[in-house]
């Protein structure tokens, strides 16, 4: 079957998906680096360059997996085929509850 053309509120809806994801993973990198650079009261150093580096590193995954996960979608949609399974939503779970409990396990909250 050759590809079709999506309807074009579909190909909208699933970039401004896309650009959702996008808004998460720069926030998650400006808490980042302003975790690594501007805070220095109430984490030790080991906790406080853990959770940087973790919300950069998932800034990262985030940002590279709604890029694929917009291209699959619209593969999908020009096959007509079934829409594939998200896989950010649980890789931003992991990541939330690791952040809680680095801040947990550091005294924080």
């Amino acid at each position: 079957m050759p590809d079709q053309e999506p309807d074009y509120r579909f190909t909208l809806a699933n970039e401004r998906t896309f650009l959702a994801w996008i808004r998460t993973a720069l926030a998650l990198l400006a808490g980042g680096v302003a975790l690594g650079q501007l805070f220095v009261g109430g984490f030790g150093e080991s906790a406080r360059r853990a959770l940087a580096s973790m919300c950069v590193v998932l800034a990262v995954v985030i940002a590279v997996g709604a890029f694929a996960r917009w291209r699959q979608i619209q593969a999908a949609m020009r096959r007509d085929a079934p829409l594939p399974n998200p896989p950010l939503v649980p890789v931003m779970v992991g990541g939330v509850v690791a952040a809680a409990l680095i801040c947990a396990i550091s005294g924080v909250v």
